[in-house]
This record gives C-alpha cells, structure tokens and sequence, in this order.
C-alpha cells in the first residue's frame, strides 16, 4: 500500500479506536447500566414549583403547601397520570438506547477486527455515520437520565389572571431507593432490629413483615410500622423463625410512580428449650 493510503487508514482507525476507548467504553457503559438500573429502584415524584424557580433550589420563600392552594386538585390527579406515563416511557427509552450503544459498540469493534485495510477505507463513510449516531445516542441517553418538565396541556390554575396568582410548573424529580442496611440489620430471639439507608432523613417509611415459615396457630405473623427515622425495632417475634422484612418509603399525595421495594429475610434466634430440643 502507498504510504498516504496508509497514513490515512492509521488516521481514521485512531478516531474510532479514541471513540471507543472514551465515549462508548466498556467502563462507561457499565456505568450507564448501573444508573438505569438505580431509576428503574427509584421513586417518581411531581414537584410544583415557581416559573422561575429552578429544580432543587430552595431559596424562593414559597412553601409547597402555599402553591398546592393554587391548584385544581382534579387538573392535578390528571397530571399525575400523565408523569406516570412518561415515567415509563423514560425508562423503556433508557433501556433501549443502552441496547443500541452496546450494539453499536459490538458493530464498531468487529469492524476493527475483521476488516483489513482497504476493507476498512470502504467503509468509512458507514463508521462515519455510525460515530454521528451513536453520539446523538448518547446525548439523547444522558438528557434523558433527568428527569424533566410536565408537558401541561391544562392550566392547573383555575383562574390564572386572578391577581397575586403565581405562574407555575410541573418537574418530574426522582428521589434514590431505600435499601436495607445488610451489616447493621440483624435479628435476635424475639425481635429484629431493622437499618436502611436513605439519602433524606426527613421522611416517612413504611416497614412490613411476614412469617415465611408458619404453622396452622402462626399464619397471622405478620404486620405494618410507620417510622420516621431509619432505624425499626419489630418485637414480639416468634424465635427460631425465618422473616421477611420490606421497606418503602410512605406514599405522599404527589408521587407517580414507584415499582421496587427493598426486602430482607432474617432468622431470629433460637430459644434456650428450642437449643436442647434440636440437640436430643
């Protein structure tokens, strides 16, 4: 081959190779994996805020509570199911676009491997094409990890000239799941002291728990406790007993969507007389 026709080829098989290595890289899309599937734990809510107030941000003196008086309650259960909708078609649109990244990336590979040179030149306008598609992938793939802006079709507001009426939107916000803290949950004879891990403190969580083996005199061991911390300690259990335990957070008025809860089975100890029993 002529040395410029090699030049050109060494060229072009760096620019997919720096493509590969930094944007659509193993490592990265591991990574990506590992978000999506963090969403698909999480827990949807819709947020009313201020026009101009920007999400997260807590400085406006407006309290939820204030701007919840604002609003058409009937308008509000139909935007709720709107967010639950687009809920999922976020995450669906997630998983698909990883699935074509990674099959992209696959693509993109062979034809570094089975391809030799001039094999590779004649096919540079396709991996050309495929480099500007798979980078609008991911662009599209990153937007799309936030969740956004309501898309209203009704004002939420009866009368939005009244005066003093603020001007409002709706955000979707997606608040991290709850997850058991595994070394620090443990169970003893007759009760379970119970940890979770939580990126707010100030919430409430709904703590459930069921007997997995029961006798006919057993079958109703099982209940609900509502906490305010991230801490539970359930009494009153039978020893020697496999238990379920399930946390979530408590349901609120503006949550949306929410399809994972976090569940651990502990075994309470033994009872002295079970201790001989077992050993007769």
């Amino acid at each position: 081959l002529p040395d410029s026709t090699w030049k050109i080829y060494l060229d072009r098989r760096n620019v997919l190779l720096t493509f590969l290595h930094t944007n659509l890289s193993l490592h990265l899309l591991r990574r990506h994996h590992r978000r999506v599937e963090l969403l698909k734990k999480s827990s949807f809510y819709i947020e009313i805020l201020p026009k101009h107030l920007a999400l997260g941000d807590q400085r406006h003196p407006m309290h939820p509570i204030n701007m919840f008086q604002q609003v058409d309650p009937w308008r509000l259960q139909r935007m709720k199911k709107v967010g639950t909708t687009q809920t999922k078609i976020q995450l669906l649109l997630l998983e698909d676009l990883l699935k074509q990244l990674k099959r992209g990336r696959e693509e993109l590979l062979g034809c570094l491997k089975s391809c030799n040179v001039v094999a590779f030149l004649s096919r540079w306008n396709w991996i050309k094409q495929r480099l500007s598609e798979l980078s609008k992938m991911i662009e599209t793939f990153l937007g799309t990890l936030v969740p956004g802006k309501l898309h209203l079709k009704h004002r939420l507001v009866p009368d939005a000239r009244a005066a003093k009426t603020p001007r409002i939107r709706l955000v979707l916000s997606a608040k991290m799941p709850v997850v058991f803290d595994r070394k620090e949950s443990v169970a003893h004879e007759d009760r379970a002291t119970l940890k979770w891990l939580s990126p707010s403190q100030q919430e409430q969580y709904e703590l459930s728990f069921r007997l997995l083996e029961h006798g006919a005199q057993e079958k109703g061991h099982c209940g609900n406790v509502t906490v305010t911390s991230n801490t539970c300690e359930v009494q009153n259990l039978l020893p020697g007993r496999r238990y379920q335990f399930t946390v979530r957070r408590a349901e609120t008025y503006l949550l949306v969507y929410e399809q994972w809860h976090d569940s651990i089975t502990l075994q309470t100890e033994p009872s002295p007389g079970q201790d001989v029993a077992s050993s007769l």
